[in-house]
C-alpha cells in the first residue's frame, strides 16, 4: 500500500474578536467568518447583540459530511 501523502490543506484561521474567527480556505478568493448563532451562543453565554451572529464551524462540518 502507498502512504505517500496526496494533500496536505492549507488553511490559515484568525481570532477577530470573541467567538468570532475569520478563515481562509483554498481556493475561496474570500475569507469566511465562524462565530455563533441561537442555541450556540446561548450555550456559551454570548450575546448576540453584542457579536453578530455567524455559522459555527460545526455547521460547516455538516455540510461537509452530508455533501
Amino acid at each position: 500500500m502507498n502512504e505517500s501523502v496526496v494533500y496536505t490543506s492549507q488553511v490559515r484561521v484568525e481570532r477577530v474578536k470573541g467567538p468570532l474567527r475569520r478563515a481562509y480556505l483554498p481556493q475561496e478568493p474570500e475569507h469566511i467568518f465562524f462565530g455563533v448563532h441561537s442555541e450556540v451562543a446561548e450555550h456559551y453565554g454570548v450575546d448576540q447583540n453584542v457579536h453578530e451572529p455567524h455559522a459555527t464551524t460545526l455547521d460547516y462540518v455538516i455540510a461537509a459530511a452530508a455533501g
